[in-house]
């Protein structure tokens, strides 16, 4: 039984592991030609997309996103658009035909801050440079403050078919102390329009440890969510970093709930998911066990990439836009932050990177078994000598010993074909792989992250 005590046991900071290295160890000094060489090895291989559209016209002061605040204007999503073409332009460059796409995620910042015609031409452009598989999932992040039914005829027709909803929590002392406001009728009703247009599957974010949040408030958040049965939920805690990102300083600490709070607010939405049909995929993803990320998490056939846990792997991950992240072989890249830095690069022929890592040999080996152990809830040494040649238990002899602690606290199985992690430690998976990382072992940037409860 997952209990308080046993939480706060675990309760450490660490990273969310959506890459390794995580991005705070990435260079400032990474240049072009880095990215122009890992672009190279993406030739025949299969890619996800990222298409980061950042605009927003308030913020969210919970917000840890890469946004940009604007007024809603057409001409400012039409610039950006036009950028957007700028950048396709150069990448498809370094491929001689259409490369095949696994994978299309639109994020923001706000998506539909586009208008659905401007996204509809967005998108046709996408489809006549890339090779769109068939089977292919099509991600959007919509916001049903300012969706229209305009834009969810215009994603149907597209073949979209998987909408997430950043939602966080529907009582509205919350809503007004984090500034979004979004009654439930609104929600509701977007959410009827996309099932009726055939939307079949729907993930709704949501976060506790925002203000004025208390056990009672969230459970009836939770009572209406599953109102709308949606398909996936993710539960993320709310990470307070104002050092990191200055509006959050509009909140204050005070309005927060304590710790001890905190804790109680997750155990029980976790235990009104689960109560409601929803299986526990590692620490803050819950799937209906009908839903196809429920099946492959039984079979642990799970992937991560930047967008989360996915079921549709490709070679390469890609990311286009200002901000966006991409991940090419053994190359991490980010694009700038400065919009206006972006229009400039793109303007001058270049591409708009700013920071990055061309992993070592060990950064690739330590990747390899975190995303084994985040993704599939096992090792297998025999595989891993095939992916290195090397044993194991020589390679990680100093790891063997955060290894035997996590077996003695019930975290994983050990033996001498490799490691089996538990139902418990599936919920703590981001702590086991913590033992992996060596930069934390350096203890170079602990403190930029936030706790993994």
């Amino acid at each position: 039984m997952l209990t308080k005590g046993l939480i706060q046991k675990f309760n450490v900071k660490g990273p969310r592991y959506t890459s390794y290295p995580t991005a705070n160890e990435w260079s400032d000094g990474f240049e072009e030609s880095h990215y122009s060489k890992a672009l190279k090895t993406a030739e025949n291989t299969s890619l996800s997309l990222y298409f980061h559209l950042p605009f927003c016209e308030k913020m969210c002061y919970y917000c840890g996103c890469n946004v940009v605040i604007r007024k809603f204007k057409p001409e400012v999503s039409e610039i950006y658009s036009s950028y957007l073409h700028k950048e396709m332009a150069l990448l498809l460059g370094y491929f001689s035909r259409k490369p095949l796409v696994k994978q299309l995620h639109f994020g923001g910042g706000t998506p539909n801050f586009f208008t659905a015609d401007q996204l509809n031409r967005l998108y046709a452009s996408i489809h006549q440079q890339f090779d769109i598989s068939k089977e292919a999932e099509i991600a959007i992040e919509i916001d049903p403050r300012v969706t229209t039914l305009d834009h969810l005829r215009v994603l149907k027709s597209w073949g979209v078919n998987r909408l997430s909803m950043g939602l966080q929590d529907f009582d509205p002392i919350v809503q007004k102390a984090v500034n979004r406001i979004q009654p439930f009728e609104m929600t509701e009703s977007l959410v009827s329009s996309s099932r009726t247009l055939g939307f079949d599957s729907l993930n709704i974010d949501l976060i506790y440890g925002l203000p004025y949040q208390t056990v009672t408030s969230f459970l009836k958040t939770i009572d209406l969510i599953k109102t709308l049965n949606p398909n996936r939920i993710a539960l993320y805690s709310y990470a307070h970093v104002p050092w990191l990102k200055s509006h959050q300083r509009l909140i204050e600490a005070k309005e927060l709930p304590d710790a001890d709070s905190k804790l109680d607010i997750f155990i029980s939405a976790r235990s009104a998911l689960l109560e409601a049909g929803y299986m526990s995929i590692a620490m803050d993803h819950f799937a209906l066990k009908t839903d196809d990320m429920a099946l492959a998490f039984q079979k642990n056939q799970l992937y991560r990439n930047f967008m989360g846990y996915t079921l549709k792997p490709a070679d390469h991950f890609l990311g286009l836009g200002v901000s966006a992240i991409g991940h090419l072989s053994n190359t991490f890249v980010q694009n700038t932050r400065d919009l206006g830095v972006y229009y400039r690069q793109l303007d001058e022929g270049k591409l708009p990177v700013s920071r990055g890592l061309v992993l070592t040999e060990d950064d690739q080996i330590r990747q390899w078994v975190i995303q084994e152990l985040m993704c599939h809830f096992k090792l297998d040494k025999s595989d891993f000598i095939k992916k290195t040649g090397r044993p194991f238990d020589v390679y990680f002899s100093f790891e063997m010993a955060h290894l035997a602690q996590c077996e003695q606290e019930g975290l994983l199985i050990l033996d001498q074909t490799g490691m089996v992690i538990t139902p418990l430690g599936k919920l703590f998976i981001r702590n086991i792989c913590m033992g992996f990382d060596i930069y934390l072992r350096k203890n170079t940037q602990k403190n930029q992250f936030s706790s993994t409860i």
